[in-house]
């Protein structure tokens, strides 16, 4: 993946928002005003006109926290609490993770956020390890970690054909929900997450490039369907994957 995916979603600030931002771009972050716009509004008084900047490199991005007074956590919403702080009128301070969430300080319940997909990180063939020079080794194809959500979402998807070894419908994004609501790592997992995890997924990792002129829902199926279809067609997904997902009958309600 080239450049990062920053998603705002909505009731952090006016409507949810999503920048794509290629290498060497930027985008401007915090309440804004006519003589201060900002890409990423948060409504919120007490976060500055100019909060932050969010740069994009070749494979990282890199934090600018702009305000005199608040420092800003950067998650790892998938290390196990893993974080860093960044301190005020720090600029440019590399994140690592692949995917961040931003929270801000405010004086609401629910924290002010927004999370950043970041440049893949790209693994070495593993049979190619200790082989040969750097030059001569070979790098995979598609760069997943199977232990992060997004892969969880793309098992889920895929498990009717990888249980019934038949043609089957695509599981809908409620019904993705559903199926991860008691994993551990999902507890919190919305449909709008899953959307964002499906994009992510079809537009950076696997680089799925969809026709135009099909409307929004069909768009949507569209992508679900060629996510699914790649991940089996290439063995990105298989059945030992299935054990990464809950138990059939413990996702039943009622049971």
């Amino acid at each position: 993946m080239s450049g990062i995916l920053v998603h705002l979603p909505a009731g952090n600030g006016d409507d949810a928002v999503t920048l794509r931002l290629g290498p060497g771009e930027r985008a401007r972050f915090g309440r804004g005003s006519a003589r201060t716009p900002v890409e990423l509004r948060l409504g919120d008084e007490t976060v500055s006109r100019l909060a932050g900047e969010i740069h994009a490199t070749d494979d990282h991005w890199q934090l600018s926290n702009l305000s005199d007074t608040h420092a800003y956590l950067v998650e790892n919403p998938e290390g196990a609490g893993e974080y860093l702080r960044v301190p005020p009128r720090r600029i440019g301070a590399p994140i690592p993770f692949e995917f961040s969430r931003v929270v801000l300080p405010s004086r609401r319940e629910t924290p002010l956020s927004f999370q950043v997909f970041a440049p893949d990180h790209v693994y070495l063939d593993a049979h190619a390890l200790g082989r040969g020079s750097w030059e001569s080794r070979t790098m995979t194809a598609y760069s997943l970690d199977e232990t992060a959500t997004y892969f969880l979402v793309l098992v889920a998807l895929c498990e009717p054909w990888l249980r019934d070894r038949s043609p089957a419908a695509v599981p809908t994004t409620p019904q993705v929900v559903e199926r991860l609501r008691l994993h551990p790592a999902c507890t919190r997992l919305t449909a709008r997450a899953v959307s964002s995890h499906l994009d992510y997924l079809a537009d950076e990792k696997l680089r799925i490039d969809l026709p135009d002129g099909a409307g929004r829902a069909d768009r949507r199926n569209g992508k679900r369907e060629a996510v699914v279809g790649l991940a089996l067609k290439f063995g990105i997904v298989r059945e030992e994957h299935l054990a990464l997902l809950p138990r059939p009958e413990a996702a039943e309600p009622g049971r």
